[in-house]
């Protein structure tokens, strides 16, 4: 069995010394859901396809496939999970999330690699390379970009006021435990998103959780919600959903009763007192969070302020105590029996 050790150079020079190379039995990707639409009535136009080729004729009229997503896969040669574990991303970003952190660390893909899982890192509908499709002729309206400042208050790293275009002046929260002098790094991450294709990339999500399941999914902000349905949807299929400060549920009348054996896990960093709008959707979440236990089911929180952790911003993954994050969800997937 050949030997791999995953990851870029960055990765591989802060691995502790003795950690052995990772034992890999397969890498691949594939591409999930997605239909075929058809235009007519566009006009024709010409372009130049390179420098120095001949003009050509474009004809935007004809079948396309769109609405796909994206997932790559690293399988190892003798997992200790029980099942794949699949990382999906939040608003405004791709797979990316989960792999090098903003400042060169091993991110969780990763770490999780190297405690036995298999893991699918995927990019939603729209979103790095699933893809995109004309709009407004199939994506309904047009794709939202995020400021390069939106997310200093948003993800909590410090007061929106705070935040300005040279780094020397910028204001983050005392105790952040973002890496800010890598800010510029991370906001290359950004991605334009749609307000109008939640339906799309549920669709396509309910498909992959058909095709790669059962599973366990590690799920990132604006996915939360996607994560829940798709449980919802599927409950045979979805082993345990550990959902990283999800920014939406599924309607407050939904019936939890299929998500009984659904063991799911709920994580908030910091710093909430200095946003109403986080209040406003972690009220929402909890809501849901007390519907699964009515139902019967599993539904834990780990409030890492409350267990003694400050200074964790909405980006956990990518904070510097990340790995001592990842491990308390680890500890939580051994004490479900998710691992072998």
């Amino acid at each position: 069995m050949l030997a791999f050790a995953l990851g870029i150079t960055a990765a591989q020079a802060q691995a502790p010394a003795s950690a052995p190379p990772l034992q890999v039995r397969e890498i691949g990707s594939m591409h999930v859901g997605g239909q075929v639409r058809a235009l007519d009535g566009m006009p024709m136009r010409e372009m130049v396809p390179s420098p120095g080729a001949p003009p050509i004729r474009m004809d935007p009229n004809g079948e396309f496939m769109v609405e796909g997503m994206y997932a790559q896969y690293v399988k190892l040669a003798e997992p200790r999970a029980r099942y794949p574990l699949l990382l999906w991303h939040g608003g405004g970003l791709t797979g990316v999330t989960w792999e090098t952190t903003p400042d060169g660390r091993p991110g969780w893909q990763m770490y999780f690699l190297r405690q036995g899982h298999d893991v699918y890192v995927s990019d939603a509908v729209e979103r790095g390379r699933a893809g995109w499709a004309r709009f407004p002729e199939i994506f309904a309206g047009e794709p939202v970009f995020r400021t390069m400042g939106e997310g200093w208050g948003l993800f909590r790293v410090g007061p929106q006021e705070g935040w300005n275009a040279d780094p020397a002046r910028r204001r983050a929260f005392p105790e952040t435990l973002f890496p800010v002098a890598a800010w510029n790094d991370f906001t290359r991450q950004s991605v334009p998103r749609w307000p109008t294709t939640d339906r799309q990339i549920q669709a396509a999500y309910n498909e992959y959780v058909r095709k790669v399941c059962p599973c366990v999914i590690i799920v990132h902000s604006q996915g939360g919600n996607f994560a829940f349905n798709a449980a919802l949807a599927a409950p045979d299929k979805v082993r345990a959903i550990i959902a990283i400060e999800p920014s939406g549920t599924p309607a407050a009348a939904t019936d939890a009763s299929p998500l009984r054996n659904v063991p799911h896990l709920v994580v908030w960093g910091d710093y909430f007192a200095e946003s109403p709008f986080w209040q406003r959707i972690r009220g929402n979440v909890e809501r849901w969070v007390g519907s699964i236990r009515e139902a019967g089911g599993t539904a834990d929180i780990m409030d890492l302020p409350a267990e003694g952790v400050r200074g964790n911003s909405h980006m956990l993954m990518m904070d510097r105590n990340s790995d001592e994050v990842a491990s308390r969800i680890q500890a939580w997937m051994e004490r479900q029996g998710l691992m072998r």
